[in-house]
């Protein structure tokens, strides 16, 4: 991080984003295919003092953290927690007063605290490559918040590029930009349904895979055939699930890379059934979603988005196909506005 100019006015900018497929397999350095959005969270503020002071537009009360935090899961109120997370992990040389605006929705599963964090960690100075920006606003999650995320959210946020999904290896670290086809939709459609990851079975479902992995190696390098090694049927449909998602990964980048929507969609319509089955995340109104959209026309495949346990379901359609619904566009990533 460089030093932090007293008084200096910051505007940052960070995008959410939609995961395309590859759910529950980042913590387990698997692959994942999101893609930044052009909804997103913006920090602007002033530099100076001991304390970092947010007002946020969703939230009637104020973050206000000193710059030496040393227990963020201690602040309130909650949403102040990923702030403390961020100061504890960025140590900024100054405090900042400023404001948080989003017009993301908040527990949607679009990644709304991964983009706070990053715009706050940009605000309040920090400098480095987008993976480095990454691994701070992951670490800063984990104390904020108790939840062992991977790093695909914050990562999608940083290295976004317009136009593109990420095909992001989270063993490697590894971002290759995947054209998305102009001919083809990707909508977001939001049942209302909210979701947090610390109230949910997160943890438990990452506690499984490490308990898979004692027994079958690195689940992103097992095959279905070293699950018979479990003698365990839930810890076998877990680990199902992982080894077949990260082959449907593969699966929808080439499909996306030729245009080929029909094979896209059959991609996400089996990782719905493995998230809802497998997994075991998906909630009845997510499924009734994904099943009303199996028969509308001019939508090749949907799947629900994100870790589970509520949210939205991301569909890929024709243009126009979901009239009521609007499209999202895929976003160059996190920055510094001038």
């Amino acid at each position: 991080m460089s030093g932090i100019r007293i008084g200096r006015r910051v505007r940052a900018w960070a995008p959410g984003r939609v995961n395309l497929i590859g759910d529950h397999t980042d913590y387990t350095g698997g692959l994942v295919l999101p893609m930044a959005i052009d909804l997103g969270t913006r920090v602007e503020g002033t530099s100076g003092g001991e304390l970092v002071w947010l007002t946020s537009a969703v939230d009637d009360l104020p973050a206000e953290v000193p710059i030496d935090i040393a227990d963020p899961m201690s602040v309130q109120p909650s949403w102040a927690r990923y702030v403390a997370g961020v100061v504890s992990q960025v140590r900024p040389a100054a405090g900042f007063d400023g404001s948080v605006t989003t017009t993301l929705p908040v527990g949607a599963g679009l990644s709304s605290s991964a983009a706070l964090e990053v715009a706050l960690a940009l605000a309040l100075g920090f400098e480095g490559t987008p993976l480095e920006l990454a691994k701070v606003c992951q670490s800063a999650e984990h104390v904020a918040s108790g939840v062992p995320c991977g790093i695909m959210d914050q990562l999608a946020s940083a290295a976004g590029v317009e136009g593109h999904a990420l095909l992001i290896d989270c063993h490697e670290l590894t971002v290759e930009p995947v054209p998305l086809p102009p001919d083809l939709a990707v909508v977001v459609l939001n049942p209302g349904e909210s979701r947090k990851l610390a109230g949910s079975a997160y943890a438990d479902r990452r506690h499984a895979c490490n308990r898979i992995e004692l027994v079958t190696g690195p689940l992103r390098e097992a095959s279905l055939a070293d699950l018979a090694k479990l003698d365990d049927p839930v810890l076998m449909r877990r680990g199902r699930h992982v080894i077949t998602e990260n082959e449907r990964v593969r699966e929808l980048a080439e499909a996306l890379a030729r245009g080929d929507g029909g094979a896209a969609g059959e991609a996400m319509w089996a990782s719905h059934v493995s998230l809802r089955d497998d997994y075991e995340v998906s909630t009845p109104t997510l499924d009734a979603l994904v099943d009303a959209l199996r028969d509308t026309p001019g939508v090749f495949g949907a799947r629900l988005t994100g870790a589970g346990f509520g949210g939205c379901v991301v569909a890929l359609t024709e243009p126009g196909a979901i009239p009521w619904a609007s499209p999202v566009t895929a976003s160059a990533g996190a920055r510094i506005e001038r």
